[in-house]
């Protein structure tokens, strides 16, 4: 059974970071952020081969980082309002909360780097899907997790992290995450709903 302190604080990262995922769909697609549509890899290769891709760009980290910090913050301070919704969650103030969410940000950003370097010297296309079932696969759990497990060692190295949330988090983020991506696919901001 999983302790209350540890659902508690699975339930809220799974919520604050859901809310900064839509933040980040809506801010995204406005022209005023083309400038920083700057390549993390600075264009740099190996093997013949971009590290990361052009998808992985300034924009991103400029965008989801703060939405992370606001959507914590904001949480935080509503459920700090309502008595005893927080006491199970970490004893932190509104700049706790908020440095809270700009780390967690910056874990899940950086989460997904390794990943997308794997899937560039395999020659997977940038939001494209390998062939092959077994590489597929492998991929679609990958592109679920990587981001999922950014957050929680970057939360957990700076804030800690019971096991039992670790659990929460890593059992229902990826449907959480698999059932975003669809409705973003759905609405015409992805091309597959992968």
């Amino acid at each position: 059974m999983i302790d209350p302190d540890a659902l508690a604080r699975g339930m809220f990262l799974l919520a604050a970071f859901s809310l900064s995922g839509w933040l980040q769909t809506r801010w995204l697609p406005g022209s005023a952020l083309e400038s920083l549509r700057v390549p993390l890899d600075a264009g740099l290769h190996l093997r013949g081969r971009r590290l990361f891709g052009a998808n992985k760009t300034l924009r991103g980290l400029v965008v989801m980082v703060p939405a992370s910090g606001l959507t914590c913050l904001g949480l935080g301070a509503a459920l700090s309002l309502a008595p005893r919704a927080a006491d199970h969650l970490w004893d932190l103030g509104p700049g706790g909360y908020a440095l809270l969410g700009l780390v967690g940000g910056l874990g899940f950003m950086l989460g997904e780097l390794p990943n997308s370097f794997v899937k560039r010297q395999l020659d997977v296309a940038p939001g494209g899907a390998p062939r092959g079932r077994l590489a597929a696969t492998a991929c679609f759990i990958a592109d679920r997790l990587d981001s999922i497990l950014g957050l929680l060692l970057a939360v957990h190295l700076t804030f800690g992290l019971p096991a039992g949330t670790w659990l929460v988090v890593l059992l229902a983020g990826p449907v959480v995450h698999w059932l975003f991506n669809v409705l973003l696919w759905r609405r015409g901001f992805k091309a597959r709903p992968a």
